[in-house]
């Protein structure tokens, strides 16, 4: 087979690529594998760099390309018979704006493949964006605090006046920017009506660690949930805390004491949400969980319209990274863009309001945040994937799937096969759109 096709992407703002030049060139030179790059604008990488024939530079519908890589979702007049096209599909979790982009796909007769789904024999994933969205992530949620903060009147405020990520573009210019925020902390000192100015990190995978590797650059005292409740003023330095599954939820069963793998397999069956107890003492929170409805939210619309009045309220921004709709932080009910990242939770309405203005919760909620950091995420992106392309080119997807040889990390990943869902996502099958009689 021998050839692999880079599909252009097509949403607002995104830029990046699944494989950088070096690595196109790299592949081709190492195992003769063909690449087709599909024209685009709004690419990361120029046309030049990848400095392919221009007879490789081609439209991919009709082009007879048979592996297609992209990154995010596709539209559904794009898919064609008997190709394999890779790329976040977000379906998993049959999510319903996606059923129908799924259903073209079975319809048609073609193969998808879920980077998300490639994952390690212990289930974490091997090729993933995460950390670059925790980064982008934490830098548009503290961007945002500052314009709440200077809405409201609130003061001294260090958190005004910093870039958009979107115009920083390089990870060492956004460490920069941190680091000039950190100065302005530790001179003008944080709002004495928000000390103890706590950060909270909801989980601690890969987007976590992202998060919390540029907020790391800022003053800070790192603590335990158990100790928010003890916590002196503050005037010139943050508070971070990391919370894990056994400070989100509980057993119903008070008898029971928390057990991680129990709780993985039982959820919302034998587990309730707790984490909201934690809220009062959390100036931003940042939600970095994997979520689904199997376990309990952080928290819910029921929870933020009592808690929002009292009079203890430290609550400004919520970073959904994460960014599930009506997922983990229930009143997270649209997603945003990265020029414009946040949205005001109305309590009163049950509404999102574009920006900072408005009585509830600021979130910030964009759903593709690595692209503001399009260059440097796609390079790391590109190495997750590197080593699993020679086994793509090669493989024949025309056999059935009981012998289709692909590595078990890409197998696994392979949701729909020639039209067809596979084993492990029949379950799926209950969430395509039905036909119309």
């Amino acid at each position: 087979m021998n050839k692999i096709g880079l599909r252009k992407e097509e949403k607002p703002f995104e830029t990046r690529v699944p494989l950088v030049p070096d690595h196109v060139s790299l592949l081709h030179n190492t195992h003769s594998i063909d690449f087709m790059l599909e024209p685009s604008d709004q690419r990361a990488f120029s046309e030049d760099e990848y400095n392919l024939d221009r007879a490789n530079v081609i439209p991919l519908k009709g082009s007879g390309v048979p592996v297609v890589l992209g990154i995010k979702e596709i539209p559904i007049d794009i898919f064609e018979a008997d190709t394999v096209y890779i790329f976040f599909s977000h379906t998993i979790k049959g999510q319903t704006s996606n059923m129908p982009m799924l259903k073209k796909i079975l319809d048609i007769g073609a193969t998808l493949i879920d980077y998300e789904r490639v994952v390690d024999d212990n289930g974490r994933r091997l090729i993933f964006f995460g950390n670059w969205a925790g980064m982008a992530g934490i830098s548009d949620t503290f961007r945002i605090l500052g314009k709440r903060l200077e809405l409201l009147g609130i003061s001294p405020n260090p958190f005004a006046g910093m870039k958009p990520t979107l115009e920083l573009r390089e990870l060492e210019e956004l460490r920069e920017e941190f680091r000039l925020l950190g100065n302005r902390i530790k001179e003008q000192g944080l709002p004495h009506e928000l000390i103890p100015f706590v950060i909270g990190f909801a989980g601690y995978g890969n987007v976590s660690k992202g998060a919390q590797e540029i907020f790391d650059i800022l003053p800070h005292k790192s603590i335990t949930p158990e100790e928010l409740s003890e916590l002196s003023p503050e005037s010139h330095s943050l508070y971070k805390c990391v919370f894990k599954e056994e400070h989100m939820v509980e057993p119903k069963d008070s008898s029971n004491s928390f057990d991680l793998q129990d709780y993985y397999k039982y959820g919302n069956s034998k587990y309730v949400g707790v984490f909201h107890k934690h809220i009062p003492y959390v100036t931003v929170l940042m939600n970095c969980i994997y979520w689904s409805n199997k376990y309990p939210r952080l928290l819910t619309v029921d929870f933020i319209r009592s808690h929002w009045n009292k009079d203890d309220r430290r609550l400004q921004v919520i970073g959904d990274i994460s960014c599930d709709i009506k997922g983990a932080i229930e009143f997270t009910v649209r997603c945003t863009s990265p020029d414009k990242p946040a949205f005001t939770y109305i309590i009163n309405e049950n509404r999102a309001e574009v920006g900072v203005k408005g009585e509830g919760p600021v979130v910030v909620a964009v759903d593709n945040l690595p692209c503001e950091l399009p260059r440097e995420s796609s390079t790391s992106f590109s190495e997750t994937i590197l080593n699993f392309i020679p086994a793509l080119a090669k493989a024949d997807f025309t056999v059935p799937f009981s012998d289709l040889d692909l590595p078990r990390e890409l197998k696994d990943a392979v949701i729909v096969y020639r039209g067809e869902l596979t084993e492990k996502y029949q379950y799926l099958e209950q969430y395509l759109p039905k036909e119309e009689n």
